[in-house]
């Protein structure tokens, strides 16, 4: 009982102090004062969480590779075994102590941007943090920047929240937090702040840039300081880079189109029909076919930066070690063939880990993929006997175009290579071939692989507000379901009741199952609706209009074709009805445009 009692002391002692702490600061610092100390909070918290998460999962890495089972075909017996220890704890992690799924973090995250206010819960903080390390550590073939981006917009958003900000800084500070989170892993600040502005959808104005450089210097300060100044992938570009080659990484960014649209088919079909077999079987067949792929193709291991440093430096010792293929590692076109199906099976394997329970995201994956296909791009045209090109610049020039077509951020690509390499002297190479690749993948896929299923359902926000506020709007909220109904086996004489109780000039018609078949306008009946005699004779069939098309809205039609009805037709009313042609009520031109108009004032002051 004492010990309750000092407990409740504690909180009680301490919620004051916080109360007293908001009531301060609301006298003393302004708004946006604070927002930019909190901007650096935020970031400082990002930049350790990519600083904690990165270093555990290098350790265990390291420990786990150390241990080596050979077998009669060689390759490494235990990795068979890893990726199912992983996924097998990151689900048990997820089932007893989150209670719910943990994903991979960023589509949620868009989806607080455009519908919750920026609203992420407190667990997210760890969530993905833990679950990622699981992953990842044993061997799961995913990347960790999309579940430290949404560790770093979870801390934003609740920091945001526990210092009672507005919405709009609460939005703000959860970009700062990803942002941070970026900066920090990758040691790059400005990469950290377009991955914002261009995933996240942020609008680039003077309210928000200050912060979002704030927490991703923040960050990257943070990453330095604990982790030393050597960057990701340490590289001094090979030779000059020349106007001859431009027709090279033009046809660069072709191919790295074709595997960037390849990489989102290929994630999206196996990551969807793994949700489609129950829990048991399907962790036991990713599990399986997981262990397969990386045993067969050992640089699908983990992340897989250590085997794509080495190949940039010339050397590729990594890339077949433990590997069953390591005896034909000096023929050419065997080494071909073996980056070729890498591409080609990284995309199945970081979908098999996600679809089978593991956690981890598509960021890193594609930027080896990218890696690969530059690197096998310049040594198939080398060997074909075209001029010598280094493969070390093509493969750096490769990640950034395969970003930017599975991220549909090309200059948060084009930054990220150059501040990880430290320098830019591949400038206009990755400028022509991300360019080239966008240009390619954009008729193909219009989103990126994080915003195309939140675009489907009518929930992503983008940068155009007016198309963004016909998305976003909710137009159920719009329905009225005041109109007075009748029903097709009434006559006259029951349309003249529903008249008296209506205020409305529009009468639908229904069947007895609430099945919609027409309207009647109060002006059609003027003339006979004082005339007692034809109450019984006249059946409201005969008098009702057939609508067309356009003056019909089904319930599951974009917010958009609603809109176009009303402009083009002219129309005033609109009946809505859902996919079976229930009757649900009607939309009317002056209050939809009306809410419209709300929606955009606020997304503006926002």
């Amino acid at each position: 009982m004492y010990l309750c009692f000092l407990f409740f002391l504690i909180i009680s002692n301490q919620m004051q102090v916080y109360k007293r702490f908001i009531i301060w600061r609301k006298h003393h610092i302004g708004d946006r004062a604070f927002l930019l100390i909190l901007s650096v909070v935020v970031g400082l918290a990002a930049g350790l969480a990519a600083v904690l998460l990165k270093t555990l999962v290098h350790l265990t890495n390291r420990f786990l590779l150390q241990f080596n089972i050979p077998t009669f075909v060689g390759g490494n017996l235990l990795i068979l075994v890893y990726p199912a220890i992983g996924i097998l704890l990151t689900i048990l992690f997820a089932r007893y102590i989150v209670k719910g799924h943990i994903g991979h973090g960023l589509p949620s995250v868009l989806l607080s941007l455009s519908r919750g206010g920026g609203v992420l819960p407190a667990s997210n903080t760890y969530t993905s943090l833990v679950a990622s390390t699981l992953t990842v550590a044993f061997g799961g073939s995913v990347g960790l920047e999309a579940p430290i981006a949404s560790t770093g917009s979870a801390i934003g958003s609740n920091i945001g929240r526990l210092m009672r900000m507005s919405t709009h800084d609460v939005k703000l500070l959860l970009g700062c937090g990803a942002a941070g989170a970026i900066a920090g892993i990758f040691k790059a600040p400005i990469a950290g702040v377009l991955f914002v502005i261009e995933v996240f959808m942020f609008d680039m104005t003077a309210t928000s840039i200050l912060p979002l450089m704030l927490s991703a210097v923040s960050a990257s300060t943070v990453a330095y300081f604990l982790m030393g100044n050597d960057l990701q992938f340490a590289f001094t570009v090979v030779g000059q880079v020349g106007l001859s080659q431009t027709p090279y990484y033009v046809l660069l960014g072709v191919f790295c189109a074709v595997v960037s649209i390849y990489f989102l088919r290929v994630t999206d079909r196996i990551e969807s029909w793994f949700a489609k077999i129950k829990t048991p079987v399907r962790t036991l067949t990713g599990c399986v076919a997981l262990g397969l792929l990386i045993f067969i193709f050992p640089p699908l291991f983990g992340e897989g930066y250590s085997f794509l440093t080495e190949l940039l430096n010339g050397s590729d010792s990594l890339l077949f070690e433990h590997s069953v293929f390591a005896p034909f590692r000096d023929n050419s076109w065997i080494v071909l063939l073996y980056l070729l199906a890498l591409i080609l099976f990284k995309a199945v394997a970081t979908a098999t880990t996600i679809g089978s329970g593991g956690v981890g995201g598509t960021f890193g994956p594609s930027l080896i993929i990218g890696g690969l296909s530059g690197y096998f791009f310049c040594m198939l045209s080398n060997q074909i006997g075209l001029p010598e090109q280094s493969t070390a610049n093509f493969a750096l020039v490769g990640m950034a175009a395969v970003m930017t077509g599975v991220m549909h951020a090309p200059f948060m690509a084009i930054f990220l290579i150059a501040e990880i390499t430290g320098g830019y002297a591949l400038m206009v190479p990755l400028l022509i071939s991300s360019s080239v690749t966008y240009l390619c993948v954009s008729p193909f896929e219009k989103h990126s692989i994080y915003a195309r299923k939140l675009a489907a359902q009518g929930d992503l926000l983008t940068h155009d507000k007016d198309s963004s506020a016909w998305q976003l709007m909710d137009m159920r909220r719009l329905i009225e379901t005041n109109f007075v109904v009748v029903r097709s086996g009434d006559t006259l004489g029951d349309l003249v009741e529903a008249i008296k109780y209506s205020r409305r000039n529009v009468f639908p018609v229904l069947t007895d199952d609430d099945k919609f078949v027409g309207v009647i306008h109060l002006d059609d009946v003027r003339q006979i609706m004082f005339r007692p005699e034809l109450y019984e004779k006249t059946p409201v069939v005969d008098l009702m209009h057939d609508l067309s098309e356009g003056d019909i809205v089904r319930i599951s039609e974009p917010p958009e074709e609603v809109v176009n009805k009303f402009r083009v037709g002219n129309r005033y009313n609109l009946i809505v009805i859902d996919d079976d042609d229930t009757y649900l009520g009607v939309l009317s031109r002056a209050n939809t445009f009306s809410a419209y108009r709300r929606f955009v004032s606020a997304l503006s002051e926002e």
